[in-house]
């Protein structure tokens, strides 16, 4: 049997189910370029492995990552984050993912959805530029290497190495949306 290639070696059944169906898969909806992007953030400074094994608390104090529930947040919404241990207990972050769901909604009223300005940047070897925009915009915690691995995360770029068994159905996938 041949062992297949993948971007990153691990032996966790998690990681690689991450990477061989979601990762670099698009993802063209708001709620889920939100919910990428606020995680990436909270990834900074850690593993990704960290973030994947808490992401359901994640989605469960963060209301699903829909950003009007969240844009509703207030400080006792910080404080219950703080004090819940299935997460990363980083106010700065927390209040990060706060102002950029309240961002993502203002994005919104500009008729530039989150999920349409993301993808213009399809083409964009970095993410730097994107990253100028969405401070621009409002966002936090969304320098050029949180932001890169957004868009290699939901597809905008293919991020996958040359010889890795799902890159080229993920770029069939991202071809079949441009």
């Amino acid at each position: 049997m041949t062992e297949l290639i993948r971007c990153w070696t691990t032996s966790d059944p998690g990681y690689n189910a991450y990477h061989d169906e979601e990762w670099g898969r698009p993802v063209r909806d708001e709620s889920g370029l939100y919910e990428r992007l606020c995680l990436e953030g909270f990834q900074s400074g850690l593993s990704w492995l960290t973030i994947l094994r808490k992401r359901e608390a994640f989605r469960r104090g963060f209301a699903g990552f829909d950003p009007e529930r969240v844009a509703r947040f207030r400080e006792r919404d910080v404080e219950r984050l703080l004090g819940d241990a299935g997460i990363v207990r980083h106010r700065g972050k927390i209040e990060a993912a706060i102002a950029n769901a309240r961002a993502t909604l203002a994005l919104r009223r500009t008729g530039m959805p989150l999920h349409e300005l993301m993808w213009e940047y399809r083409d964009h070897p970095d993410g730097k530029e994107l990253s100028r925009r969405l401070k621009a915009e409002g966002f936090r915690f969304v320098g050029p290497t949180t932001v890169y691995s957004s868009m290699e995360a939901c597809g905008i770029v293919n991020g996958h190495i040359a010889d890795c068994w799902v890159r080229e159905a993920v770029e069939a996938q991202r071809c079949a949306l441009l």
